[in-house]
């Protein structure tokens, strides 16, 4: 009876809209669907980058939740009056690798050096511009000493998904993404990663809010609050992201 009361509810209530960064791909369909599970309300989530998502909120674009990749963009919400500043909360930290094809035959256990091979013809970050793990990929390149060597290589992806894409096609021959991307079934299956340490970057501070113009308010908050529970910060973990710091 009860699961015939959450359909009922899943079919006739508004769905709450989430603008999610690209990283969060692999482990926000799980969350995603516990909670429909357990509260009946629908979640309809669109994946892009922070920064353009951002833009497109102090736009007017509909969305009842944002979940960056960077505290900032909730933050710079918040003192535009477009965000609750109630409800801003970090609830992860990303962590980034250096990925590659297994075919592509480039020893990634060397670390960013390898981006010295000559296979290395091409290299894959998300933009800085727009992208969190675009701009920890600078950095950690910067801090390596090999950005201006690296850099006549690079290609940027819009997003951090559309830069795993670049390298899992073989459009680049190697990429600096996302762990949680790595870690899933299709990146797994046809590449390999060594993941760059976390104080070869600032650290990704990834967090959420509910926005101003929501009209689904109640549903943001609960969901919200779900993304604090031990059990979706146990499914977090498992998909690669760290604790909020």
């Amino acid at each position: 009876m009860l699961a015939v009361l959450l359909a009922s509810l899943l079919v006739q209530a508004p769905p709450l809209t989430v603008a999610a960064a690209s990283d969060l791909q692999t482990a926000l369909p799980a969350l995603v669907a516990r909670f429909e599970q357990a509260t009946g309300i629908r979640v309809r989530v669109t994946y892009g980058s922070s920064g353009n998502f951002s833009a497109q909120i102090q736009n007017g674009a509909p969305f009842d939740v944002f979940l960056s990749a960077d505290v900032d963009y909730p933050r710079q919400l918040v003192a535009a009056r477009h965000a609750d500043a109630a409800s801003l909360y970090e609830y992860a930290t990303g962590r980034m690798v250096l990925w590659t094809r297994k075919d592509s035959g480039i020893d990634v256990t060397r670390g960013l050096a390898v981006l010295g091979d000559a296979r290395v013809r091409r290299l894959a970050i998300a933009n800085p511009v727009h992208a969190p793990y675009g701009r920890a990929a600078v950095a950690a390149l910067e801090r390596a000493g090999l950005f201006d060597a690296a850099k006549p290589k690079l290609v940027l992806g819009e997003n951090i998904s559309q830069t795993a894409q670049l390298v899992d096609s073989g459009n680049a021959q190697a990429g600096i993404i996302a762990l949680s991307l790595a870690l899933g079934p299709a990146l797994r299956a046809s590449g390999t990663y060594l993941e760059i340490p976390a104080d070869a970057h600032p650290p990704i501070r990834q967090a959420a809010v509910v926005l101003s113009a929501s009209k689904n308010r109640d549903a943001a908050t609960r969901f919200l609050a779900y993304l604090r529970s031990a059990e979706a910060q146990a499914t977090l973990r498992r998909f690669g992201f760290a604790p909020a710091r």
